[in-house]
């Protein structure tokens, strides 16, 4: 590629827009960083309240990929923390380690139940559905029906909203490939079989993933190229199949900026929203049936100096609204101002916009209040604060009809000659923070090296990014 006359541009400075956005400027070209929120680091921000930090969802820094470890140590070095991995799955007003551990299982459920869902699973290995379209269909036959409704079902649904029958197949094949629980039944009826296992430790910055984004932005603009936050892209100009020029508007002000190249990973229903002239009406339908998941994060401030050991529970009991609780004291002492106190971080899965979603903020924080006490972690007069942080199409959404609207934008973008979709949002795809980041290393070396990999496809057929398989000398 020639050194562009003008800068390209990238929407959105979360993982994939920043990591673009470095990429490109550690090459000597201009990049201009366009992002709506006042912070970078997008999803994987870090909020702050009351000198306490908050992390909006829990973001451990664990990949397989070198090249992505690598820019974590080149930005943050000393500062990354080796944390261990500790999380537990409340059910049934009891706590089950995950990953499952047989007799902890059999303490919990009894011994009938565990072996009725040994016997399940049994049936559906001789007898299983014919084809696997749903995450129903796809878990029971790996698992068992007994199992899938007790460890998987509720919390599912209450993820995404929809039921189990209707979300596909595809997400489960994506994210749970083949975890423990499989292997749990294995050992349970006496198999030798060598158990898979979770990572037991990751990588965390000692104030949060902000402070890896922050220091990303740091980079880029170092490197001479612009960073602008509270900006947004209102329109891309474009001739055909090239965009020539982007309207930005910042601070109350609104200016044209001429590009040379786009890279976007802003929702990609909103990116074809923002094209002129339009796309096809055919277009305008696929965008309007694809969905997204919202979710908040209602942040507590406890007078507790110690509450469990947990990094995150989940939360499968359909008694409460919260789906997940993040301990964050216990991801890095930097997240707690005073090691006296404790902060938690309960995730509501909702639709932006919805009952729960519209609620006010100190309704949130008394529900959390309430649900903490009933589930048995902290007691409601301990909690002396509180505050909520929304995030707004924070999980594309594997319903029945998103495939052939995705295809059908797919199809469309390809036609577009300098524009490229990066990130879980530009793809409409459940990924993780690397490879979000290697989507965008791959759409720059697509730019500048005249390479042409297929970024729809990163992380489609890899194995389960957490999962360490054993060697086959092992």
């Amino acid at each position: 590629m020639r050194t562009p006359m003008q800068p390209v541009l990238i929407i959105g400075a979360g993982p994939a827009g920043l990591t673009a956005a470095y990429e490109l400027a550690r090459r000597e070209i201009r990049v201009l960083v366009a992002e709506r929120a006042d912070k970078v680091g997008g999803l994987a921000c870090t909020e702050s309240y009351q000198g306490f930090r908050f992390d909006m969802g829990g973001h451990r820094f664990f990949t397989k990929s070198k090249a992505v470890h690598a820019i974590w140590k080149e930005m943050l070095g000393a500062q990354l923390l080796v944390r261990p991995r500790l999380s537990r799955i409340y059910y049934n007003r009891r706590f089950f380690d995950y990953p499952l551990r047989p007799l902890n299982v059999v303490r919990n459920l009894g011994l009938v139940e565990t072996l009725l869902i040994a016997f399940s699973y049994l049936r559906w290995q001789v007898f299983p559905y014919r084809r696997e379209d749903t995450f129903e269909q796809w878990v029971t036959n790996r698992f068992g029906r007994r199992l899938f409704q007790t460890f998987f079902k509720s919390y599912t649904e209450k993820v995404w909203g929809i039921s189990c029958s209707e979300l596909q197949a595809e997400w489960a094949a994506q994210r749970i490939q083949d975890l423990s629980l499989k292997t749990v039944l294995f050992q349970m009826l006496g198999s030798r079989r060598t158990i898979k296992t979770l990572i037991e430790e990751f990588l965390y910055p000692r104030c949060g993933p902000g402070m890896m984004w922050e220091a990303m932005k740091n980079r880029i603009e170092t490197l001479g190229s612009e960073v602008r936050l509270k900006s947004d892209i209102t329109r891309l100009h474009r001739e055909g199949g090239r965009i020539r020029s982007a309207t930005v508007t910042s601070g109350g002000q609104t200016e044209t900026v001429a590009v040379e190249h786009v890279i976007s990973s802003m929702p990609v229903t909103e990116l074809l929203k923002r094209l002129s002239p339009a796309p096809p009406e055919s277009i305008a339908t696929a965008v309007s049936r694809l969905r997204y998941r919202d979710f908040f994060t209602v942040c507590l401030i406890v007078n507790r100096r110690h509450l469990f050991a947990d990094n995150w529970i989940y939360v499968h009991d359909p008694s409460v609204k919260v789906g997940r609780i993040q301990n964050y004291k216990n991801w890095s002492p930097d997240m707690v101002p005073d090691q006296n106190m404790s902060s938690l971080g309960l995730e509501y899965f909702c639709q932006e916009n919805d009952a729960l979603w519209s609620r006010s903020d100190s309704e949130l924080v008394e529900l959390g209040k309430q649900e903490v006490e009933r589930i048995g972690i902290a007691r409601a007069a301990d909690i002396e604060d509180g505050c909520v942080f929304r995030v707004p199409k924070a999980y594309p959404v594997y319903d029945a009809t998103y495939r052939d609207a995705l295809d059908t934008v797919r199809t469309f973008l390809a036609s577009m000659d300098n524009l490229q979709t990066i990130g879980r949002n530009g793809l409409h795809r459940y990924n993780n923070q690397d490879h979000s980041m290697l989507t965008a290393m791959l759409a720059v070396r697509n730019l500048v090296d005249g390479e042409q990999h297929d970024l729809w496809s990163v992380n489609a057929d890899a194995e389960y990014h957490e999962e360490i398989r054993p060697s086959r000398n092992g």
